[in-house]
């Protein structure tokens, strides 16, 4: 089969370079038994490809069954994919064959397979090894013969890395990789869907179909539709029953799009390693070096406002003592930060400042110190130095040369 008639038989508009790839990927491979792994965000179409690979491959007129991984109870999970015996657990009144042992001959789809409890995903893996399997509660081992396809709209490898999905099965199953763009991606078939599925609606609800104007269009086409084609659908029906005329502009079209909210999010912070590993004298060491430079800066600043020629007398008199005042603050942060001393502790979560300690920290034998100790960590290297004392590298040099460090 080519790739139009396979659009026109599963329903698959659009004519993304992406999507077409998909799909040649997965008419390509369907002749074989290869396990696919089909990976894509949420909405994206995803449950249509195993259908395409089980239609075009010579298990077509053997069985075909598509299972939500992650809609089934960890606690059941086993009993539902590979069968019970009576009597094997609580309310297991009778034998029950599982999934694949039904399916046998045929083609089995695993949605959301990252959602898999571990002890699960061992049994899928020695089907896939062996094409064995045990049924809860028995010791007699079942043959069966079953191609496995896969969908995850989860990162596996990140999974991987939390010790939430084992590697050896996520290579078993990522022998053959298909990849499905998002809606976003596919500018030039979002209107085509809309259209498409705004037809649908015309004929099922008996009434006019939607017509948008230009700026309803680029509106539609400009959305980053993070629920993919699924969410496009819902708000075409949403239009479609609600709004009584038919043809849709921009601000009325905007009415039911949901605010993208994706370039607003808190960044969140990722610790390294090296964070993990940090003392917490270093901590503190840290905390002196970005108040010394929080101190200098307002010096700075404040020897620049002084310095003006061209201050008033209103504001000089009105401000001499604030000044004053900023000045004795400055003095004083100054002489906490040359007096602060730190008595080591064996515990983390309690460790405070001490008056008695041999070592005294002055902020210019503090900068040193740091300076030598992130440049000893990182062997020399003062690009990732300075990356870890959280200054640029031309400072580094800088401070380098300022105190003659020899390294």
């Amino acid at each position: 089969m080519d790739i139009q008639s396979i659009k026109q038989r599963f329903g698959i508009i659009g004519h993304d370079p992406y999507l077409e790839r998909a799909i040649n990927v997965a008419v390509q491979v369907a002749p074989t038994d290869l396990t696919v792994l089909i990976t894509g965000e949420s909405g994206t179409g995803k449950e249509v490809f195993p259908k395409i690979l089980h239609q075009a491959s010579t298990r077509k007129h053997g069985s075909y069954i598509a299972v939500n991984c992650g809609a089934i109870p960890e606690g059941t999970i086993d009993s539902e994919l590979f069968g019970h015996e009576k009597g094997s657990f609580t309310g297991a009144h009778e034998a029950r064959k599982g999934y694949f042992e039904v399916v046998d001959g045929g083609t089995i789809f695993l949605d959301e397979v990252a959602e898999l409890p571990l002890s699960t995903q061992v049994r899928l893996l020695r089907v896939l090894e062996s094409g064995e399997f045990l049924k809860v509660g028995s010791s007699k081992v079942i043959k069966t013969d079953v191609r496995i396809v896969a969908a995850s709209n989860v990162n596996i490898p990140e999974a991987i890395e939390k010790g939430k999905f084992r590697q050896d099965l996520y290579y078993r199953l990522n022998t053959v990789p298909i990849m499905i763009p998002p809606l976003r991606n596919r500018k030039d078939d979002i209107f085509l869907l809309f259209k498409k599925f705004a037809n649908d609606f015309a004929e099922k609800y008996h009434m006019p179909p939607l017509q948008l104007t230009a700026e309803a269009i680029n509106l539609l086409e400009t959305y980053r539709w993070p629920g993919n084609i699924r969410q496009l659908k819902n708000v075409t029906e949403q239009i479609s029953i609600i709004e009584q005329q038919k043809v849709i502009d921009a601000p009325l079209m905007r009415l039911y799009l949901p605010e993208d909210r994706s370039n607003v999010l808190p960044v969140l912070y990722k610790k390294n390693d090296s964070d993990e590993k940090m003392s917490e004298r270093d901590i503190l060491y840290k905390v002196l070096f970005d108040m010394k430079k929080d101190i200098l800066d307002l010096r700075k600043t404040m020897a620049e406002i002084i310095s003006k020629d061209d201050i008033d007398e209103d504001f000089e008199q009105n401000n001499n003592q604030l000044i004053r005042q900023y000045r004795s603050d400055l003095e004083e942060q100054q002489d906490t930060i040359d007096n602060f001393e730190i008595q080591p502790t064996n515990d983390p979560g309690n460790f405070q400042p001490s008056e008695v300690i041999d070592e005294n920290l002055s902020l210019e034998k503090t900068e040193i110190d740091m300076i030598k100790r992130a440049l000893e960590k990182h062997k020399g290297k003062r690009k990732n130095a300075a990356k870890e004392l959280g200054i640029s590298e031309r400072t580094l040099y800088r401070k380098i040369k300022e105190y003659d460090l020899n390294l």
